[in-house]
């Protein structure tokens, strides 16, 4: 089982700015490594700190090259434009075409304190776009147009009410019995 549950769309941590990282030490390094087995589980490229309830600016990620971590994230640069097929463990089960700058110049920190700096294109500029709008308390589904997102919403609704649907009732999982 996962250290951490990932918050999905509706919980209000979701829409809140993450604050600056103070201090690196050993509880922001465990928080890191128990985000990276939580991300594995899900699985996924990447998870910022306020998908598991956190609010502060830290992601990890796995592009295919091993297991980062990136504090305080601030993009300095970006240029043209990407389109591709982007998804959310916030917000499971659904993928839209977005389109986001297609190289980007990122900085921030590693879990040593040392400032470590991206030149990133494609892939693994969108991951860190997309990371970082979470830490901003921006959502995928603000980055659609209207149409799609009405589409997305009624989608949510029904994969929540599904889900509802699915789960025992509470008196079927007490056995039914009811206190007076």
């Amino acid at each position: 089982m996962p250290p951490y549950a990932i918050r999905i769309i509706g919980d209000p941590v979701l829409n809140e700015r993450a604050a600056e990282v103070d201090e690196i030490n050993g509880a922001l390094v465990r928080l890191a490594e128990d985000m990276l087995t939580t991300m594995y589980d899900a699985p996924g490229l990447g998870l910022a700190a306020p998908q598991v309830g956190v609010q502060k600016r830290l992601f990890v990620y796995d592009a295919g090259d091993g297991p980062a971590v990136l504090v305080n994230p601030v993009i300095s640069e970006s240029s043209g434009e990407w389109a591709y097929e982007e998804g959310c463990l916030s917000v499971p089960g659904l993928s839209w075409e977005i389109i986001r700058p297609k190289e980007i110049h990122l900085t921030g920190y590693d879990l040593d304190g040392n400032e470590v700096s991206f030149e990133a294109d494609e892939l693994l500029a969108r991951l860190f776009q997309h990371e970082l709008d979470h830490l901003d308390g921006v959502l995928l589904l603000e980055h659609l147009d209207e149409e799609q997102r009405k589409a997305a919403k009624k989608a949510l609704r029904e994969q929540t009410m599904a889900r509802d649907a699915a789960r025992p009732s509470a008196s079927a999982a007490s056995g039914g019995l009811r206190l007076p």
